[in-house]
């Protein structure tokens, strides 16, 4: 559409096109996805990555949670937060290997190096510092390092794709003032990610030339004291709005739905142990454990009734979210299977040393887990919401409106 000017010579707006909307009609319109399935999703990676200690399909775990970050994470800042667990996981493997190397890694035929051993007091026996290093124990603690890592990194995904704000308004009422809490503490990393990025920007234009350790307390500082401020801030904004307030309640009724609760989760820890454990009496397992949710879960809707909170504009659970939970709880569940089917490929011996080998099965889990990459729709960046009006001048040139100070157009606001 080209711009064209009025009869009378006043120039008329345009109508304003964002800058990614050929792409965005040609496909789906960016929307943020429900924050539940996200967590469904992660939580279906973390199991399937429990149920082995093949480093292959862990990387291949890693790698398509990375993608799949890049790809669907917004302009938020719990968004950038992803690299830190990398590192963390990183952080993780390296310190179970160190582990092994320091307290016995002997127990093998490979024979790496010989270091010094450290004697110990009879009252120690069993523990052994330092020593001969053999290969397969090193081995055992990398594979066992990469699982915890990659369980760790898949809730980290979660943290970088779903809202923690818009978390808190899906979780019942009996669990509010629990929630709140959880939500501000995983709202604690991305924020602590954020404050290091604004403070390097600033010192990088203030000229500050120091880089590395040098750098920490020039750092540390003011990131510490941004994080006193945003937590003096959110406190205020929590108590403003009534955060914690409960209605006035009987004493009997609050006890009724505490012991409601306490009842439900006994029997559900009861019900979880007699279905892992074949040695105790039948009862004492999938019964025990559907009496237990069902008082949990009749504890919980009478404790919700004691909470009354309005919903702005609540998260729909669409088609696309049900795909995206689906992805997760398939992933997990063809885990599972491939550990039915082929036991020794998804726990590859350390003793002696083979080389881990993938499956059909691995491959499917994989592809699995990557689709939301695809299938969920893109984010809805902060650069595209509010894009700058093309006005049309009465000489026929069109030019850009000016852009006006976010900050100044939130304090009219």
């Amino acid at each position: 559409m080209t711009d064209q000017a009025t009869a009378d010579g006043v120039g008329r707006q345009a109508p304003v096109t964002p800058p990614d909307s050929r792409s965005a009609l040609a496909g789906r319109l960016p929307r943020a996805l429900h924050p539940g399935a996200w967590w469904l999703w992660a939580l279906g990676l973390a199991t399937a990555a429990s149920h082995t200690t093949n480093p292959l399909p862990l990387a291949l775990l890693i790698a398509a949670a990375a993608l799949v970050v890049v790809r669907r994470r917004g302009d938020a800042p719990w968004a950038f937060a992803f690299r830190m667990y990398l590192i963390l996981g990183a952080v993780i493997v390296a310190m179970r290997v160190v582990f092994r190397l320091v307290f016995g890694g002997g127990q093998g035929d490979h024979v790496l190096l010989h270091l010094p051993e450290i004697p110990l007091p009879a009252w120690a026996a069993g523990i052994r510092l330092f020593g001969p290093v053999a290969a397969e124990q090193l081995l055992g603690g990398f594979y066992d390092g990469l699982r915890l890592a990659t369980m760790l990194i898949c809730l980290g995904a979660a943290n970088a794709l779903a809202n923690p704000k818009r978390l808190l308004k899906a979780v019942p009422g009996a669990l509010y003032a629990v929630s709140t809490a959880v939500v501000v503490a995983l709202s604690v990393a991305p924020q602590l990610v954020e404050s290091v990025l604004r403070v390097r920007r600033a010192r990088r234009l203030r000229g500050a030339a120091r880089q590395g350790l040098r750098a920490l307390r020039g750092i540390a500082l003011p990131v510490l004291a941004d994080a006193l401020d945003r937590s003096l801030a959110l406190a205020a904004a929590m108590d403003s709005r009534g955060y914690g307030r409960t209605a006035a309640i009987p004493a009997g009724q609050r006890a009724l739905t505490g012991g409601l609760v306490l009842a439900g989760l006994v029997g559900v820890c009861v019900g979880t142990y007699g279905l892992l454990d074949a040695t105790v009496p039948g009862y004492l397992g999938l019964p025990m454990l559907i009496v237990g949710l069902a008082t949990a879960v009749a504890g919980m809707l009478l404790a919700g009734r004691q909470v009354r909170r309005s919903r702005y504009r609540p998260d729909r659970w669409r088609i696309t979210e049900v795909v995206v939970a689906g992805c997760g709880v398939a992933t997990a569940v063809v885990m599972a299977v491939a550990g039915s089917v082929d036991p020794v490929r998804l726990y590859p011996p350390v003793s002696p040393l083979t080389w881990p080998e993938l499956t059909p099965l691995m491959l499917l889990v994989v592809a699995v887990a990557v689709a939301p990459a695809w299938l969920a729709p893109p984010p809805t960046l902060a650069a595209h919401r509010t894009p700058r009006p093309v006005l049309t001048a009465p000489n026929g040139t069109t030019r850009s409106s000016p852009k006006r100070d976010t900050s100044e157009s939130e304090a009219q606001r």
